[in-house]
């Protein structure tokens, strides 16, 4: 690529004045001084320099590239943003490299700082802990900044320059996306993870083997406020894996109840399951309930109501505390489950009908006609019932089909009385 001749005088000078250039700079003038100011700003030895660095690999990709620096030199800035021939578009130069628009950083844009990843840890509360509030122990591992090395990797903090990228850190891509068209973009180098730095093996730190970092194990303390719930996030600020560079990022505490014997949450509510015999839900029932906070409490249904199978009787304030709401409490509700009896020891028919007349009295049914047939209802079960209804009925050599048997016992052909 041969040297770009000295120009009139581009409209604008900015992107020379970053790379220290003068605006008829040669390619190798250029290049030379971009080298110099990445090393002296790079991320990894000045990292409250990012955006500087930024500027300065904005600056080169554009004068680099003899097609970009003729649109600047004769456009400027607004010129480039518009994109030239080619399919070129200087809103796309690097948007993968940096992830935000490429021209924040000369109109003004805010400053983003560098932050690593955060860190999530899961701690199990016991749902007696959400009522009453607690502070947990949770002990978890992260990676923390070599003490040995100060996070240079190194016995001695020197290091060498990397050989694949010359100490940027990035490298140039080209590829082809037509005929006649080149595409360039700045990748990250593979061979020092962007660092632009190598340790030799000779001299790398003996504690952390030259990753700058080590694994440690801590302990925070959590504390679990009343009414808190499932899923609630605590952070503690910069307690994530810590990276030479950059600022460390949070680790978030997400909270997780463990399930309980009795209650089941739902909000601020609880709610229990009670089985309960057909007596209890006919003639009124009392049972002993002990409580989040280990209170004793007679739950009470009062003779002369009737609990049918599987209602609900509730208990205002007796569910959980309200988060940060002094006073607020949720509700308790049971949800009643009746056990039937298998049968009835009365053995004489009078006993039975007193036993209705208790109940309410039997309700009326339609007149039974003159002549009709009384079977018997059986337990069901399906495989038994399939079965019989396979097996049929051979009625050849039978006289009277009144004798036709049906629910598993016979029939009784009967006549009503006058």
């Amino acid at each position: 690529m041969s040297d770009i001749p000295p120009r009139d005088g581009p409209v604008e000078t900015t992107l020379y004045d970053i790379l220290r250039v003068k605006p008829n700079a040669t390619e190798d003038e250029i290049k030379k001084s971009y080298r110099q100011l990445a090393k002296e700003y790079h991320p990894d030895k000045n990292p409250n320099h990012g955006e500087k660095f930024k500027e300065i690999s904005f600056a080169y990709e554009v004068l680099s590239n003899p097609e970009r620096r003729e649109i600047y030199d004769e456009r400027g800035l607004d010129g480039i943003k518009e994109g030239g021939s080619g399919g070129f578009s200087g809103e796309d130069l690097f948007s993968s490299l940096f992830g935000n628009g490429p021209f924040s950083f000369f109109s003004g844009g805010s400053k983003r700082r560098r932050v690593g990843d955060d860190k999530v840890e899961m701690l199990t509360i016991e749902l007696e802990d959400f009522y009453k509030g607690a502070t947990k122990p949770l002990k978890f591992s992260r990676r923390i900044i070599c003490e040995a090395c100060s996070g240079t990797g190194s016995k001695d903090g020197d290091t060498h320059e990397c050989f694949s990228c010359k100490g940027l850190g990035t490298k140039i891509q080209c590829r082809r996306i037509a005929v006649g068209m080149i595409q360039q973009t700045t990748v990250r180098c593979p061979d020092c993870n962007g660092e632009g730095t190598r340790i030799s093996e000779q001299n790398r730190c003996v504690q952390c083997k030259g990753a700058k970092t080590v694994m440690v194990t801590e302990t925070v303390e959590v504390r679990v406020e009343k009414g808190m719930s499932e899923g609630t996030k605590l952070t503690f600020s910069g307690l994530a894996d810590a990276e030479p560079g950059i600022e460390t990022g949070d680790l978030k505490v997400v909270l997780r109840q463990e399930p309980h014997e009795l209650f089941v949450r739902d909000d601020q509510d609880l709610i229990m399951h009670k089985k309960i015999t057909l007596c209890d839900a006919l003639c009124g029932v009392r049972f002993v309930v002990k409580h989040l906070d280990g209170s004793e409490i007679v739950l009470v249904y009062p003779k002369g109501s009737v609990l049918e199978p599987n209602c609900i009787r509730g208990v205002t304030g007796l569910g959980m505390p309200c988060y940060r709401k002094k006073g607020c409490f949720g509700n308790l509700y049971v949800a009643f489950e009746v056990e039937f009896p298998d049968g009835i020891s009365l053995k004489k028919d009078e006993d039975f009908e007193t036993l209705a007349t208790l109940l309410g009295g039997r309700k009326p049914t339609e007149p039974e006609p003159m002549e009709f047939s009384e079977v018997f209802l059986l337990p069901y079960d399906k495989q038994s019932f399939d079965k019989r209804g396979q097996t049929g009925y051979d009625d050849t050599n039978e006289e009277d089909e009144d004798e036709y048997r049906m629910g598993g016992g016979p029939s009784r052909v009967q006549c009503a009385q006058s």
